[in-house]
């Protein structure tokens, strides 16, 4: 295909793109708009050997993911839940629950995620309370040279809302939707593709010269109308519904995507 038909094609099929993209752009904002929101709400815990040793720091760091492990125990989230009287149990505690290490700086991350901000608030800031108070309850237990200090960066302070982020739906279904106009389009010129529409056409196809074209003043009696650059046997109304449903459901595709 030669450049110039390219643009013809964009021309004269164009709107289809555009439509389906602006379609399924406004169908993953719309949703976007009507899912219950999630909040996230992190804390950070800083781990501080007692002394300035290497054996003791890369035991900190051996220690990290044990702490991870304790952390996410049944018996510890038990605990923040009765303190802070959250209604859930230890699983639903656990389902929304992230606890990451960095062993470069020697600290923990703790997230919890709930659709009240509220509830993402007390469920980090308890489960951190109970861990350190549980450390130092052990660290009253061994020589102080010994020790290894785990204690709260800072208390929460307030949590982000962490989905659903309508804007990158909106776009991600935008472009998404224009994908799949541009599907649609390449399908109905795939089925024009051995019509012969212009002089063009025929001296590509025969290898002859054309002299002179008869020219045509409308469409034969009783022949089926083309309109939008669709082909005749194609309703209008028939390629929208389709293509509208293609866009929701690419808008859809696009907001399971940005949810992830």
């Amino acid at each position: 295909m030669e450049l110039r038909e390219y643009w013809n094609v964009a021309r004269k099929r164009g709107w289809i793109i555009v439509l389906v993209a602006i379609v399924a752009a406004v169908a993953a904002l719309g949703v976007s708009l009507i899912i219950p929101k999630t909040y996230s709400a992190s804390i950070q815990l800083t781990v501080e050997p007692a002394r300035a040793d290497w054996g003791l720091s890369q035991a900190a760091k051996e220690m990290l993911r044990n702490y991870i492990v304790t952390i996410r125990s049944h018996t510890m989230v038990q605990e923040a839940i009765n303190r802070g009287q959250l209604d859930m149990t230890t699983d639903q505690f656990l389902a929304d629950l992230d606890v990451s290490d960095d062993a470069s700086n020697l600290t923990i991350t703790i997230k919890a995620e709930s659709h009240d901000e509220g509830v993402a608030m007390t469920m980090a800031q308890q489960l951190a309370d109970v861990f350190v108070e549980k450390r130092r309850a052990w660290n009253e237990e061994q020589d102080k040279s010994a020790r290894i200090y785990i204690e709260k960066v800072d208390d929460v302070r307030y949590a982000v809302l962490a989905s659903p982020k309508w804007k990158f739906n909106t776009l991600a279904g935008g472009i998404f939707g224009a994908i799949a106009g541009g599907i649609v389009v390449f399908f109905l010129e795939w089925l024009q593709a051995d019509i012969i529409r212009t002089p063009g056409d025929v001296e590509k196809t025969l290898g002859l010269t054309v002299l002179g074209t008869i020219p045509t003043r409308g469409e034969a009696p009783g022949a089926p109308k083309r309109r939008w650059g669709l082909p005749g046997w194609v309703e209008p109304g028939i390629l929208l519904v389709f293509v509208i449903g293609l866009a929701i459901g690419a808008g859809l595709g696009a907001l399971a995507v940005g949810l992830l």
